[in-house]
């Protein structure tokens, strides 16, 4: 699932016709607010979706299809991608419960967990952060660097190799250069 680029609020008010499965995207552009909006202007986006999430999105349109014919008058059809077992919005607190239940996720866990992860895995493979930001949806990039990335930081080593060049003995340097060549 694209809940790692997704807040947990653009998930719960996702709806099928925002997802292009042949396409492997979804749109995002209206969360469960009460104002109805995006939380910015770059909010709304389209997504690529990787194919492990494409694949889980179709098993959760034969599931739901299962639980609508299970469900049958009771069924509230709200076009939701995610939706309760009568097809209804989920509660915040429910979606994080569920998701934690199906996941094996401890009862610590909170979905910006996800988005945390994200961003830090695509910092640690050298995607500019202003990239990242895009992909979060986040209105700036220091927004990304300072609440969302975490742990998996590159190290920063251009100063160390600039002074390892400039204070390393002439010799070792001619042998390196030589043995480069």
């Amino acid at each position: 699932m694209p809940a790692d680029r997704v807040r947990s609020e653009e998930a719960r008010a996702l709806t099928w016709e925002h997802v292009d499965l042949e396409a492997g995207t979804i749109s995002v552009w209206r969360p469960v607010r009460a104002r109805g909006d995006t939380k910015t202007n770059r909010s709304r986006r389209t997504l690529k979706l990787p194919e492990i999430a494409v694949e889980a999105l179709r098993g959760q349109r034969e599931r739901q299809a299962r639980e609508r014919a299970g469900a049958g008058e009771l069924w509230q059809e709200h076009g939701l991608v995610f939706a309760t077992s009568v097809g209804t919005g989920y509660e915040s607190h429910n979606l994080r419960r569920d998701f934690r239940r199906a996941a094996g996720l401890g009862a610590r866990w909170v979905p910006k967990e996800l988005r945390t992860s994200f961003v830090s895995m695509m910092s640690f493979q050298g995607v500019p952060v202003e990239e990242i930001a895009r992909l979060a949806g986040h209105a700036s990039s220091r927004t990304t660097e300072v609440i969302y990335r975490r742990g998996l930081r590159p190290v920063i080593t251009t100063g160390a190799e600039v002074m390892d060049q400039i204070f390393r003995p002439k010799q070792r340097r001619t042998n390196t250069a030589t043995t480069a060549g």
